[in-house]
């Protein structure tokens, strides 16, 4: 793989908050980043040395970044897969393709991680309310209806507690094909963050116990429950798969429940996640420094906890406007994102706490 030195341009597609936190560790290790996003207002652009304000299907525009930047990489995975095969004939993009497209569609994602032996609830692929009905009849209730694409943080998902909601929650999520899965009982909610280099090297992060509100990620924190500890060792072991067997470069982000009898796998985010967050002051290196230095090839960073307890609290709509009283607090390290309309459901930052061997009782 070559080595990309201090100096090179990455490009970001996507103008939020994790392209943001990935221009700043960027910048931190000498790099110039580029983002092309078609938002009026980016958040990332505040931080990165340049924006390119397009859609992301201009194929003038793709040229120009392809051009100018010497490796490209997306923070979410959302973004139409024509555009990153179209870059990938031009520029290095990392993670490729092949890992966004399987992420984009959950039917396709839970086959893939299954043939790899991978547990997953019981689920069934719907395309017609007859099929709904067929599946829900199959794996019974209370199961989750989800949509086959788009939708995160409880977006486009419905539970369905009894055979009379079908249709109310097949019309919910517009009557698109999507998943249906059984709603399995669990302990404790966690994700692995593994980092891969071309040529295979891996770390990964210790799983932080991952606690949501409204399908909205409320807090992780380190160390984690026993009850995830013991299912730490199997639950990176099948992201490692994942990761080699898509010939993955970057941070790859698998989200799980644990049970009684495994880790049960959830979903996969090829890119940065807000569970990661925590890694910025509670790791010595951050999920966004260890995926600058995958894409660009230089050696992996440790992954350590830097503190005995971290937790990191998503600050979702009003809460961000808590940010005296927690610049006032020992040990809370404050990240706002730039947003100005602090609307009910939406990320405007996070705190990263982190507790010292004295303080612990």
């Amino acid at each position: 793989m070559k080595t990309l030195p201090p100096g090179a341009t990455i490009g970001i597609l996507g103008g939020g908050q994790l392209g943001r936190m990935l221009a700043s560790a960027a910048a931190a290790l000498g790099y110039h980043t580029h983002i092309l996003a078609p938002d009026a207002e980016s958040v990332a652009a505040q931080t990165a040395s340049s924006f390119t304000r397009a859609d992301y299907h201009s194929r003038i525009v793709l040229d120009e970044m392809a051009a100018r930047c010497d490796v490209v990489t997306y923070e979410f995975e959302n973004i139409a897969i024509d555009p990153i095969d179209y870059l990938a004939t031009r520029v290095p993009v990392h993670p490729a393709p092949a890992a966004l497209a399987i992420a984009q569609d959950r039917s396709a994602e839970k086959s893939f991680v299954e043939a790899l032996g991978a547990r997953a609830a019981p689920w069934r692929r719907v395309e017609t309310r007859a099929e709904l009905d067929a599946a829900i009849a199959a794996i019974g209730t209370p199961a989750i209806l989800k949509t086959l694409r788009l939708g995160y943080d409880g977006k486009g998902q419905m539970r369905i507690m009894a055979a009379d909601q079908v249709g109310a929650a097949w019309h919910a999520i517009g009557e698109r094909p999507a998943i249906v899965e059984q709603l399995i009982d669990f302990s404790h909610e966690f994700s692995i963050l593994l980092v891969r280099r071309e040529d295979g090297a891996m770390v990964s992060y210790p799983p932080p116990w991952n606690r949501h509100v409204d399908g909205i990620l409320a807090r992780s924190s380190l160390p984690a429950p026993i009850e995830i500890a013991r299912h730490w060792g199997e639950a990176a072991a099948l992201a490692g798969r994942i990761a080699d067997m898509l010939g993955y470069v970057g941070v790859l982000a698998c989200e799980f429940f644990a049970t009684e009898d495994g880790p049960i796998f959830n979903e996969m985010a090829p890119r940065v996640h807000n569970s990661g967050h925590w890694t910025i002051e509670g790791a010595v290196t951050s999920q966004f420094e260890n995926h600058v230095r995958a894409i660009c090839g230089l050696p992996l960073g440790d992954t350590a906890p830097t503190a005995p307890q971290v937790e990191m609290e998503n600050l979702v709509g009003a809460a961000g406007d808590r940010w005296a009283d927690i610049l006032a607090e020992p040990g809370a390290h404050l990240h706002l994102y730039g947003k100005g309309d602090a609307r009910p459901g939406r990320k405007m930052g996070h705190v990263t706490r982190l507790a010292r061997k004295d303080e612990i009782s």
